[in-house]
């Protein structure tokens, strides 16, 4: 399906211990790619490593928000492998709590992960993506096309994200490089664990949800399918498309439609 295009690249991937990002290593390593991922959890890296003993993976502990461990990360995949051909910003954090009662705190981790991460990882690798001709990818959220109660910060976070990949999109036009970012919908991923509360710690609970949840292998396919067709933005589920489409039509509609989806009787409840 896309094998032939990532045969023989290197390919970063933030956060790529667990969820979406360690789906992606699995299909790219059987892909016959070249991969390098970082996280924060030495553990996880470590089993990951052993899964994979016997192929091209590279993997090292990072935390994407420290500016100083991203330019090691991208400095690694260098001195191993000599060039990178695909960055995909994956690594980030979620909350689940009210504005009001969020300790502010919360806000900035968010920003610190899910937008300058992305950022400093690709700063640093940007050199070796043009001379590559290579492609840049994030995984985003509708929550970057559409506020959501509970998740102020992360909607401002993924907001911030597309906004700049936009921009890099359109000032890299004729550079060779491709941009995009890709909003899965609600997924069997981590994220919804390593969620923030509002003191700011882990909510690390699987909190109920109505719809069927995309499988983190299947998400990890249309993403990749997604980069290999050069696409700009991709929104894998219905719901997020029509979410998106009715919000720029109907925002005021769409205000109301939410708020009743994550609150009952006053209080939030997804």
């Amino acid at each position: 399906m896309f094998d032939a295009y990532f045969q023989n690249k290197v390919v970063a991937i933030t956060g790529g211990s667990d969820g979406i990002g360690k789906a992606m290593v699995g299909q790219l390593l059987a892909a016959g790619a070249r991969v390098a991922t970082c996280a924060r959890n030495a553990d996880k890296l470590y089993k990951l490593q052993v899964e994979h003993v016997s192929e091209p993976l590279l993997t090292m502990v990072a935390d994407v928000s420290n500016e100083s461990d991203c330019k090691l990360f991208i400095d690694a995949i260098i001195k191993n492998f000599g060039r990178i051909d695909i960055l995909i910003n994956n690594a980030g954090i979620s909350m689940r709590a009210l504005f009001a009662e969020a300790d502010v705190e919360i806000l900035r981790k968010l920003m610190e992960v899910n937008f300058w991460g992305s950022v400093y990882t690709t700063k640093y690798a940007l050199p070796y993506l043009l001379d590559s001709k290579g492609d840049i990818a994030a995984i985003s959220s509708i929550a970057g096309y559409r506020g959501l109660p509970g998740r102020t910060g992360y909607s401002a976070s993924k907001f911030a994200l597309q906004g700049w990949m936009e921009a890099l999109r359109t000032e890299l036009l004729d550079s060779g490089v491709n941009v995009l970012w890709i909003c899965p919908g609600f997924t069997e991923s981590n994220i919804r664990r390593a969620a923030l509360k509002a003191d700011g710690s882990l909510l690390d609970e699987n909190f109920p949800l109505d719809e069927k949840l995309m499988s983190t292998e299947v998400c990890a396919q249309e993403v990749l399918l997604a980069i290999a067709k050069k696409s700009r933005n991709k929104e894998l589920t219905f719901k997020g498309k029509f979410t998106v489409f009715v919000n720029r039509l109907m925002p005021r509609f769409v205000d109301r439609q939410v708020h009743k989806y994550y609150f009952k009787d006053g209080e939030l409840v997804k």
